[in-house]
């Protein structure tokens, strides 16, 4: 089986200010492999969303490289048109979103299934249908929400909120994680839950995982941090962790 791995290498993006180019990620290095977890710290404005989207194929860079080893093989993020990066990111890249952006309408169950049928032909097979439900319902179990599936995300914590969207990111099996702020809108005992449920989910999954977060209470957990800093990622290693 293929293992899977993001690598960013020599990466640089600019947005136009006024007469010039601001940069937001300057040179960038990085490289993830499956099962483990790299951490982004840094200041508001330093280029951490710029990366998220990079990776996430949101955004093409300037210059650089960026390839995603995919159990399909290994994909070049400069060759993709928008309709190819569109469905990378649905066969391969789960992203959880600082807040869950759940549909009202739709059950905690519905809301991965949806996620399944994504880019597919309305009127699937009763089979098929069947398949999906048991791996959303699977998947609910995973994340401790197996008994909640019925019910619509008015009806759940903002905990369970975001287990859900997690679960929701790990519906197509991807190969990278992209995760934003996971424990932003939650309490002590809630954020510290959901991170052992991305620690576990992520190495049970093996999704190579960048997780931007102000949080450092956990970054001893990481299997690598590093800080940004006016668009320059670097490898944090007064935490002694390693890539």
């Amino acid at each position: 089986m293929t293992k899977t791995a993001l690598t960013v290498n020599e990466t640089t993006l600019t947005y136009p200010d006024g007469a010039g180019r601001l940069t937001a990620l300057n040179n960038v290095n990085l490289h993830v492999t499956g099962g483990t977890i790299a951490a982004i710290t840094g200041p508001s404005g330093s280029g951490k969303s710029s990366l998220l989207a990079v990776v996430s194929t949101l955004i093409r860079p300037d210059s650089g490289e960026v390839t995603l080893e995919t159990r399909y093989g290994t994909v070049d993020f400069a060759t993709l048109t928008r309709r190819k990066a569109a469905a990378l990111r649905r066969s391969s890249i789960g992203i959880v979103f600082q807040h869950p952006n759940l549909i009202p309408a739709l059950t905690a169950v519905e809301q991965l299934q949806a996620m399944s049928h994504l880019g597919q032909h309305f009127f699937t097979s009763p089979i098929r249908r069947r398949g999906t439900r048991t791996k959303a319902m699977e998947l609910l179990d995973a994340v401790g929400l197996a008994d909640q599936h019925s019910k619509r995300p008015a009806q759940l914590s903002g905990g369970q909120r975001q287990r859900v969207n997690i679960a929701r990111a790990l519906m197509n099996d991807p190969a990278l994680l992209v995760i934003d702020e996971p424990t932003s809108a939650l309490d002590t005992e809630r954020g510290t839950a959901i991170i052992d449920l991305i620690l576990t989910v992520s190495r049970t999954h093996e999704a190579a995982t960048l997780l931007v977060t102000h949080d450092h209470t956990h970054l001893h957990q990481m299997n690598a941090v590093y800080r940004m800093v006016d668009g320059t990622l670097s490898l944090d290693r007064a935490n002694g962790h390693a890539a």
